[in-house]
């Protein structure tokens, strides 16, 4: 069997894993890693100096010109946005930011101000002038984050590069974010776990075995603070402003491309089981695993043969 090669480095708020088969493995993996740092270096919304920041800072004023790779998904995220009619939208920064998501800040904001931030976010207001590869926000104070869509672009990269070094066997995974390419060197399929949202990080309910697809999982368990006995998970409800209550504790979806799974996986999660079945249903290759708080897991007609639920699993019902 081909030598394995094994990296892991913290990088786009995350730990990023990479395994990879063959030959020139751990100069590749190093290419992938400086590629990892770039882009956040230009996506990241926490640093002053990126790409996204500069959009910020012109919002309302301005285009700003900006690299291929930032207008490439940003375009992407907002191609998204229309088809999950507003459920994923990258101008929600303004709420995340009010909430104090991933800071220490964190709080549950007033009416009055989740209203006032509800009125930024519309990713019509997102301009593009493509010749120019520049974007403008329409209104002053708005904010873009590409936290949700950033990992699945990044992953979507490493699998290119490997691709491009001769790497026929790989897999790269952004936080639960997971990209494979081709099977296993023993001509197996990958076998990608899924989390048991009630309990820790680790315990799977279950695996999906892929060849040469993605599998990102969206669920309110992985970031969340707690006020007055109250959890408050990071994933938003972008008609409410409150986090997402839908029927969902947990969504993964399988496919081609993990930008498109990135957002995909965030918006069904806040859609919740029917709107999000209907939804994958009119997108080609698109495949998922939807977990209910009846403790109900519901499959698409592509996975029911590839999903194995473990043998101590008493708690999951397959439906």
């Amino acid at each position: 069997m081909e030598e394995c090669f094994v990296s892991e480095i913290f990088c786009m708020g995350t730990n990023i894993t990479q395994k990879l088969y063959g030959t020139n493995c751990q100069r590749v993996i190093v290419q992938v890693e400086n590629e990892m740092r770039m882009i956040e270096k230009k996506m990241s919304f926490f640093l002053q100096n990126s790409e996204v920041s500069q959009i910020n800072l012109l919002a309302g004023q301005s285009y700003s010109i900006i690299s291929e790779s930032v207008f490439k998904v940003i375009k992407s995220a907002k191609y998204l946005s229309e088809i999950t009619n507003g459920y994923f939208d990258i101008t929600s920064a303004p709420l995340i930011k009010l909430w104090g998501v991933f800071t220490k800040d964190e709080k549950v904001p007033s009416t009055s101000e989740i209203r006032e931030a509800l009125n930024l976010i519309t990713y019509k207001d997102i301009l593009l002038n493509e010749k120019k590869h520049a974007v403008k926000l329409l209104k002053k104070g708005q904010k873009i984050d590409l936290g949700a869509i950033a990992k699945g672009f990044a992953a979507d990269r490493a699998i290119e590069i490997y691709q491009k070094n001769g790497i026929k066997s790989a897999m790269v995974n952004l936080g639960g974010n997971v990209k494979v390419l081709g099977s296993k060197p023993d001509s197996n399929p990958w076998v990608v776990g899924i989390q048991d949202p009630e309990r820790k990080r680790g315990n799977l309910i279950g695996g999906i075995k892929v060849t040469d697809k993605t599998v990102v999982t969206s669920g309110g368990y992985v970031r969340y603070f707690e006020n007055n006995n109250n959890k408050f998970h990071h994933i938003f409800d972008l008609k409410t402003g409150y986090p997402s209550d839908s029927d969902l504790v947990s969504v993964t979806i399988v496919m081609d491309k993990s930008i498109d799974a990135d957002a995909l996986s965030t918006a069904i999660f806040v859609m919740g089981t029917n709107k999000g079945m209907e939804l994958l249903s009119t997108i080609e290759n698109a495949d998922g695993i939807f977990v209910t708080k009846d403790k109900q897991i519901m499959v698409t007609d592509g996975l029911r043969e590839k999903l194995t639920l473990l043998e101590n699993n008493t708690i999951y019902k397959l439906i």
